[in-house]
């Protein structure tokens, strides 16, 4: 029977359009939500789950919008889950990114840290919200 240790949750915007932060820099991970989970009393086969929410209003172009999940506070660090969903011209409303990811049988230490990021493939990205980024840590 599975265990919960730990959950955590990274709330950057709650409501929608209560953020303008423009992704500024093209294909350059920008950070949305972090959060460590303690892993004191984990048993066998440990495994995390995520799920989290980003909305962003689009130039009017072709537009690819992309989420990573590291396990780590880095760009660079190990990679656990990576989506691109790409947008058409006529869109215009802000459009809402959600996802799903799970990293298994992570190396435990006293805290995993997990980081998400959001890039864009073109300037004029607006991150406008809601944001959010939560995490759950269960064992065997």
């Amino acid at each position: 029977m599975s265990q919960f240790i730990d959950a955590r949750t990274s709330q950057n915007a709650s409501l929608a359009n209560s953020i303008a932060i423009p992704i500024l820099v093209v294909n350059t991970p920008q950070l949305f939500g972090q959060i460590g989970l303690v892993t004191a009393g984990i048993g066998a086969n440990p495994r995390v789950q995520f799920k989290g929410t980003v909305s962003v209003q689009l130039p009017l172009a072709l537009v690819g919008i992309t989420i990573r999940i590291v396990r780590g506070t880095l760009a660079t660090d190990p990679v656990i889950y990576s989506a691109t969903s790409t947008f058409n011209l006529s869109i215009l409303a802000p459009q809402i990114i959600t996802f799903s990811a799970d990293d298994f049988n992570p190396p435990i230490t006293p805290q995993l840290t997990y980081t998400a990021f959001i890039s864009s493939n073109l300037l004029g990205t607006i991150r406008v919200g809601p944001e959010n980024f939560d995490g759950a840590v269960y064992s065997d």
